[in-house]
C-alpha cells in the first residue's frame, strides 16, 4: 500500500521519493499490516510519545488497538515517571494489559496512575513501590480487574483495603504474589482464585536485628480461599522463615483439597522437611485429583511411593530435581512401563542421580547409566520441548547407538536441553578414537592473532568444514530449533549461587569431561537460534576458540554465562572472548565467573561492541580489573543498567572506582529514583 499524500514531499522531489517507495527502500512504501508487525517490537513509550509524531499514517497506526491493547515497560529503563504519566494519559483508555513488573524507580505516586486505565484486566506491579492505601486507592478503580501480580512489603495492613479494592479483589482469577514480609496478604480477599503464584522472599531477620516469625499470621481472621483453585505455585529463597510461611498456607489447602486442582508445584533449596499437614495434603491429592504438573521438594518424595498413586490426567509438567529417583521408579511410576506421554512438554531430571540407572544398591554415580531406560523414556515422551538432566553423571556404555547424545537426537522438538559436560563426550577414549580432522580458521578484524600451527581453531564464516565426527555434534545437528542450552560439570558448584549455600572447594571434575573441548565448544556454532547458553566447568578448554564460532553464527544470542572453562590457575580463552564479542550483537545478559581473569582495556573495548548489552557480571577470584577500561566502558554503552565486579582488587580502588562512576554519571539523564 502506497502512503498517503500527506507522508510524502511535494515539488521535485515527489519523483525521486515516489522512485524509493517503488523500489522499496521507504519505511511508508510498506503495507499496514507490516507496518503494525514492525510497530510491535517498539517500545510503547516511543511508540506513542515519538513515533507517532512523526507523520499523520503512523500516527493512525501507532493508535491500532493491537499495538495500544498490551503495554509492556519491565526493563524499559528509559521510561521516566513523565513519560509513564503522558503514556497513560495518552493510551489509558485503550490498555487491557499492562506489566511495570521492576519498574523500581518509578514513585508509588506515578505507579498510582494506573487507576486511569479503567478498562485493565491483567497488571502487573511487582517491584513496584505501593503502600496499602495506594494499592487500594487503584484496585478500587479497575472493577475489570482478573490478573493481578503485586508485593507484600513490611508494613502491608490489609485492614486498610476499601470494600471497593475487596469487591475487585474478589473478581481476581490469577494472583501472583511476592512476600517480603510474613503475611497472607490479599490472597483472603482473592475468592475467585483459579491461578496463584507465591514468591517467599523473607530475611529471616529485620534490618535492625530482630527475628521474624511465621507465627505473625496465626489468628488472622481472614485466611485464603482455594475452592476454585486449578494451579498452585510456590517458589521459597533459603531460610527457615519461608518454609515456616509456606505451610501456614499449605495448611489451609490441607484442610480441603480443591477438586480441580490440575497443577501443584513447590520449588525448595535444600531440604524442606513433611509436616502433617501436607501429608494429608498430598494424601488427598492421591485420592481427589487427576494432575497435569507436579514438583515437589525431594523430601517429599525419597523413599515415598507417593507417585505411584498419584494420578495424571494430560501431564505437560514435571519435575523430579535432586530426588533419589531410580530409573525403575521412573519408568514404573512416572512413565508407567512406557505409556504414551506425548502432552509431556518439560521434564526436569537435575541432580537425580540414578534416574537413568536400574536399581542397585551397589552402583555407584559414575557407572554406565541404562541405554534402555533412556530409550524408553525418549519414545514415551517424544514431544519434550524442555529436558534437565544436569548436576548428575550421566556416562553413555560403548555401542552403537547406545550414547545419550544419539537417543536425545530423537527428541526433534527440544528447544531448551541441560546435560553435564561429561554425558556429551564419546564414550570411548579419545586414544581409541579417529582424530577429528582440522578445521579451516579465519579471526575477525580488530583482535586478531596470527594462527598457531596445532591449536585448534573455528571455521570461515559461512564456509562448511570438515564436519566433527563427535556425537554432540551430531546431537546439535538434529535438534536446529534449539533456544536454550547448558552444558555444565556434574561437580560444578558456583561461587555465589542463587538459592544454595556457597562452597569454598568444589569436587573436581569429573574425569569424562576431559574429553570435551574446544572442537565441542564449537558445535555449538550449529545453532541459528540459539538465545541463551551457559558453559560451565569444562577443563579441556585450551583456546576457547570455539566461542568466535558461536559468536559468528548464533546471531539471536541475547545471555551467555561462562564459568571455569580450561584450567583454572589462570584464564584461557580471554583472547578468544575478545574476538566473539563484538559479534554479540544482540547480546543483553554476560555473566563470566572464572579464577584470575584479567578485565583488562582488551575485554572492555570488544564488550563495548555489544550495543544491546544491559548487564555485566563478573565473579573473578584473584582476578584483576582496570579502572580506567571500566570508566571508559560505562561511558560507550548507555543501555548498561547492572555492573557487577567482583575481582581481586582492594577496597580502596573498588571505592575510587565507584566514586569515579557516580561522578562521570552524574550529568547524564536516568529515570527517577
Amino acid at each position: 500500500m502506497a502512503s498517503s499524500g500527506e507522508d510524502m514531499p511535494t515539488g521535485g522531489a515527489a519523483a525521486p521519493a515516489a522512485a524509493a517507495v517503488a523500489d522499496g527502500a521507504h519505511l511508508l512504501g510498506f503495507s499496514d499490516e507490516i507496518l503494525l508487525h514492525i510497530l510491535s517490537h517498539v517500545p510503547s513509550t516511543d511508540l506513542v510519545l515519538n513515533v507517532r509524531r512523526s507523520c499523520r499514517r503512523l500516527a493512525a497506526l501507532c493508535l491500532d488497538r493491537s499495538l495500544t491493547h498490551t503495554v509492556l515497560l519491565q526493563q524499559d529503563y528509559e521510561a521516566s515517571e513523565d513519560k509513564v504519566k503522558q503514556l497513560v494519559r495518552e493510551i489509558g483508555r485503550e490498555v487491557q494489559q499492562l506489566s511495570m513488573a521492576g519498574c523500581y524507580w518509578l514513585s508509588g505516586a506515578t505507579v498510582e496512575h494506573v487507576a486511569r486505565c479503567r478498562g485493565l484486566v491483567k497488571v502487573n506491579l511487582a517491584g513496584c513501590h505501593l503502600t496499602s492505601l495506594r494499592l487500594s486507592k487503584m484496585l478500587s478503580a479497575l472493577q475489570h480487574l482478573r490478573s493481578l501480580a503485586i508485593d507484600v512489603s513490611p508494613g502491608f495492613d490489609a485492614s486498610q483495603l476499601s470494600s471497593e479494592c475487596k469487591a475487585t479483589l474478589s473478581r481476581v482469577r490469577e494472583l501472583k504474589q511476592t512476600l517480603y514480609t510474613p503475611s497472607y496478604g490479599v490472597v483472603p480477599c482473592c475468592t475467585s482464585l483459579e491461578k496463584l503464584l507465591l514468591y517467599f522472599e523473607i530475611l529471616d531477620r529485620t534490618r535492625e536485628g530482630t527475628v521474624l516469625s511465621g507465627q505473625l499470621m496465626v489468628g488472622q481472621s481472614n485466611v485464603p480461599h482455594y475452592q476454585n483453585l486449578r494451579v498452585f505455585y510456590a517458589r521459597l529463597a533459603p531460610g527457615y522463615i519461608n518454609q515456616e510461611v509456606v505451610r501456614l498456607y499449605l495448611a489451609v489447602l490441607s484442610d480441603r483439597t480443591p477438586e480441580n486442582l490440575h497443577a501443584f508445584l513447590i520449588s525448595v533449596p535444600g531440604s524442606f522437611a513433611e509436616s502433617g499437614a501436607t501429608k494429608n495434603l498430598l494424601e488427598s491429592m492421591a485420592r481427589n485429583v487427576a494432575l497435569d504438573a507436579l514438583q515437589l521438594p525431594k523430601s517429599w518424595l525419597n523413599g515415598a511411593a507417593l507417585l505411584q498413586h498419584m494420578k495424571f490426567s494430560r501431564p505437560f509438567y514435571f519435575s523430579f530435581s535432586r530426588c533419589a529417583l531410580s530409573g525403575g521408579h521412573l519408568i514404573q511410576r512416572v512413565l508407567n512401563s512406557g505409556r504414551d506421554l506425548r502432552s509431556l512438554a518439560s521434564l526436569n531430571l537435575s541432580g537425580c542421580a540414578h534416574c537413568l540407572a536400574p536399581d542397585s544398591l551397589l552402583r555407584k554415580a559414575e557407572d554406565d547409566i541404562d541405554s534402555g531406560i533412556l530409550e524408553t523414556l525418549v519414545a514415551a515422551c517424544c514431544n519434550l520441548r524442555h529436558l534437565n538432566l544436569s548436576a548428575a553423571h550421566h556416562h553413555s556404555p560403548e555401542g552403537p547407538g547406545r550414547h545419550l547424545c544419539q537417543l536425545l537426537a530423537r527428541l526433534r522438538h527440544l528447544r531448551s536441553l541441560s546435560l553435564p559436560v561429561c554425558a556429551v563426550a564419546d564414550a570411548a577414549p579419545q586414544a581409541d578414537r579417529a582424530p577429528a580432522p582440522p578445521a579451516l580458521h579465519a579471526v575477525p578484524c580488530g583482535f586478531g592473532k596470527k594462527v598457531r600451527v596445532g591449536v585448534q581453531t573455528c571455521p570461515l564464516p559461512g564456509q562448511a568444514g570438515p564436519q566433527p565426527a563427535s556425537v554432540f555434534w551430531s546431537l546439535l545437528k538434529s535438534v536446529p530449533f534449539l533456544e536454550r542450552l547448558e552444558l555444565i560439570g556434574s561437580s560444578f558448584s558456583s561461587a555465589m549461587p542463587r538459592n544454595e549455600p556457597a562452597i569454598r572447594s568444589s569436587p573436581p571434575p569429573c574425569s569424562r569431561a576431559q574429553r570435551v573441548g574446544d572442537s565441542e565448544v564449537a558445535a555449538i556454532g550449529q545453532l541459528a537460534f540459539l538465545r541463551h547458553l551457559t558453559l560451565a566447568q569444562l577443563p579441556s578448554v585450551l583456546t576457547g576458540s570455539g566461542l568466535v564460532s558461536i559468536g559468528l553464527q548464533c546471531q539471536q544470542l541475547q545471555s551467555l554465562s561462562l564459568a571455569n572453562l580450561g584450567m583454572l590457575g589462570r584464564a584461557v580463552y580471554t583472547s578468544a572472548l575478545s574476538d566473539m564479542l563484538p559479534h554479540c550483537k544482540r547480546l543483553k545478559d554476560l555473566r563470566l565467573e572464572q579464577p584470575y581473569f584479567s578485565a583488562n582495556a582488551q575485554f572492555f573495548q570488544a564488550l563495548s561492541q555489544c550495543p544491546a548489552l544491559q548487564r555485566l557480571c563478573l565473579v573473578s577470584r584473584s582476578g584483576t580489573l582496570q579502572p580506567e577500561a571500566v570508566l571508559a566502558f560505562m561511558a560507550r554503552c548507555l543501555h548498561v543498567v547492572v555492573c557487577h565486579l567482583f575481582t581481586g582488587e582492594s577496597l580502596s580502588t573498588c571505592r575510587s572506582l565507584q566514586q569515579s562512576l557516580l561522578r562521570s554519571f552524574s550529568g547524564r539523564c536516568f529515570p527517577d529514583d
